[in-house]
């Protein structure tokens, strides 16, 4: 590779540190959304069990809880997918940056739109994230209500 080449690289090397940085953040995510979702997987499981054994009142408020855990890993599961959907992204454009210096190729409209699309995708990623939290509320309040009953 020639001194000329080497240097035509280095702006693309600098431009593709954003989406890597991207990438690396998106993961963080991704790693509070499994655990998320574990929970939710593991609370569910823990009142089916405990369903089996319980009185007519107590199966309506469990039942009451794991229809919102069933919404909330939904929500979740959307919200994964979409930050995945970013990172794949980000790890096109990547490619394409490369990509466009090695043959020549004008993929500037290509970039932004994955850029753009990989935004929007992580806006939306967010949103469901924060549909999860505040459902995280109602179950603790169904939990409550149930213990404020028994009292």
């Amino acid at each position: 590779m020639s001194s000329s080449s080497i240097g035509e690289f280095v702006p693309v090397l600098q431009t593709a540190i954003g989406p890597v940085i991207l990438i690396s953040g998106i993961g963080l995510l991704l790693l509070t959304m499994t655990n998320r979702m574990g929970r939710i997987i593991d609370r569910s499981r823990a009142l089916l069990t405990g369903l089996d054994a319980s009185e007519e009142a107590s199966a309506a408020t469990i039942n009451r809880e794991l229809a919102v855990l069933w919404k909330r890993a939904r929500y979740i599961r959307m919200s994964i997918l979409l930050a995945t959907l970013t990172c794949l992204g980000a790890s096109v454009l990547i490619i394409l940056l490369f990509i466009s210096v090695l043959i020549t190729l004008d993929t500037s409209l290509v970039i932004a739109s994955l850029f753009i699309g990989g935004m929007v995708s992580l806006c939306l990623s967010l949103v469901f994230f924060l549909l999860d939290v505040n459902l995280t509320l109602a179950a603790l309040k169904i939990e409550q209500d149930s213990h404020a009953r028994s009292w």
